[in-house]
C-alpha cells in the first residue's frame, strides 16, 4: 500500500519523538510539524484506521509494527540521500537535511538499494545518525553521551549532533567542530554552564550549554 507524504511525515515524526522516551502527544507532534493539534488528531484517526498507530487518550500515540516499518523506511531513504548529497554533490552538511526531506518520499525500492550500493553501504549519515538497513535494523549504533555530561581533562570524539538546524551546523563549522573532531574539556563555568574546550588538540573555544547539550560524543582513544 502506498502512503501519502503527509502520512509518512507523521509516522517519521512519531518515531523520532518516541525515541526520546516521552509520551508522544498530539501537541508534541503539532509543534514539530508546525500545525494545529486538531489537524494532528484528524491524521492520527486516519493512521489508526490503517493500523499504523495506536492512540490511547491521555497516554499518547505509539506506532504499530507496520507503522514502525514505514517510519524506518523513510528514515533510511532520508539518511542515504543525505550521504549522497554531501559526498557526491558536495552540499554542505547544513544543507542536506532540507533537500533530503523531499527525496525521502521516493517510492522505488530498487533505486534506494542501488543508491546504498553506490555509496558503499554507509553506516552513518553526515550528522552521525545510524542508517537502518533494508530490514529496518540498526546494526552500527554508537553509545554516546552529551558533551555537557563529559568529564574535565578527558578527550572525546564527536559522533553525532542532536540538532540538524542549519544555523547550528553553520556555527559548528565556524568553530571547527564536525563528526570525528576530538574535543577535550578544559574547564566548566559555574555561572552559565558553558565549557572551555580544546578542538583537535589545537584551538581553544568557549561553547554555551545549549551547544554542548546538542553535541554527542564518545570517549576518544588513539586507536579509534
Amino acid at each position: 500500500m502506498n502512503y501519502s507524504r503527509a502520512e509518512e511525515n507523521y509516522l517519521k515524526t512519531i518515531y523520532h519523538l518516541s525515541e526520546k522516551g516521552d509520551n508522544v502527544t498530539t501537541n508534541a507532534i503539532a509543534e514539530v510539524l508546525s500545525t494545529k493539534p486538531a489537524s494532528v488528531s484528524d491524521m492520527i484517526k486516519k493512521l489508526d484506521s490503517k493500523r499504523l498507530v495506536n492512540y490511547v487518550k491521555y497516554k499518547g500515540v505509539t506506532l504499530t509494527d507496520d507503522g514502525r516499518k514505514i517510519a524506518l523506511w523513510v528514515i533510511r531513504k532520508h539518511r542515504l540521500w543525505e550521504v549522497f548529497l554531501l559526498e557526491k554533490l558536495k552540499f554542505n552538511w547544513d544543507e542536506v537535511h532540507e533537500v533530503a526531506e523531499q527525496l525521502e518520499h521516493i517510492k522505488s525500492v530498487p533505486m534506494i538499494e542501488r543508491l546504498d550500493e553506490f555509496l558503499g553501504y554507509p553506516k552513518f549519515d553526515p550528522h552521525g545518525d545510524p542508517i537502518p538497513d533494508a530490514k529496518g535494523n540498526f546494526n552500527h549504533q554508537v553509545i554516546s553521551l552529551k558533551l555537557s555530561e563529559c568529564k574535565r581533562g578527558r578527550q572525546y570524539k564527536v559522533v553525532s549532533v542532536d540538532d540538524s538546524n542549519s544555523t547550528f551546523l553553520q556555527y559548528l563549522d565556524k568553530v571547527g567542530i564536525g563528526i570525528g573532531t576530538t574535543l577535550k574539556i578544559l574547564d566548566a563555568m559555574a555561572f552559565d554552564n558553558s565549557l572551555e574546550i580544546e578542538v583537535d588538540s589545537r584551538n581553544r573555544k568557549i561553547v554555551s550549554q545549549q551547544v554542548s547539550e546538542n553535541i554527542l560524543v564518545c570517549e576518544f582513544h588513539s586507536k579509534d
